[in-house]
């Protein structure tokens, strides 16, 4: 089995890569979508929804940097382009919300999708000893579970 400088089984990582880049791409459009929630948000909740949904993009920001540098450490090119984003996203696509629960339940519903891929990544990872994707999924799962918690809780929605 040939290895990378990482001592990565070549092949496995290549199809990582692929995967990566898939969350790569749904983390954009899950970003664009915080943006323009963040931007269109209306109510009585504004003031707090929208400090919320600039945290969450910020946050998401900082992960689509982790995820494109993680592309790149294990021998890939991360995906850039909005045709590449648009050609590999599983999200929904949110257009126009400005309704405070419908933003809320967008958030929830792209953070149970992007769980699913990490998950997918998770597993693909642990198989070749790919500690550094490991420890970067399990570090987004946590998180974005206790986000889907906290987002539900604020619906008062049953998970």
């Amino acid at each position: 089995m040939k290895t990378n400088i990482l001592g990565l089984p070549v092949k496995e990582s290549e199809l990582l890569v692929k995967e990566l880049n898939v969350l790569l791409a749904n983390f954009q459009v899950y970003y664009q979508n915080l943006r323009g929630i963040h931007w269109n948000i209306r109510g009585k909740r504004f003031f707090d929804l929208h400090v919320k949904f600039e945290e969450l993009y910020t946050d998401s920001q900082l992960k689509i940097d982790m995820i494109a540098e993680r592309v790149l450490t294990i021998g890939g090119t991360p995906l850039h382009t909005f045709e590449d984003y648009i050609k590999n996203n599983k999200l929904t696509v949110g257009k126009n919300i400005s309704n405070d629960e419908k933003a809320v339940q967008l958030i929830v519903h792209s953070l149970s999708d992007l769980l699913k891929i990490e998950r997918n990544i998770l597993n693909k990872s642990g198989e070749i000893n790919d500690e550094g994707t490991n420890s970067m999924m399990s570090d987004f799962i946590a998180e974005q579970e206790k986000t889907i918690w906290m987002m539900n809780a604020w619906l008062e929605e049953e998970l």
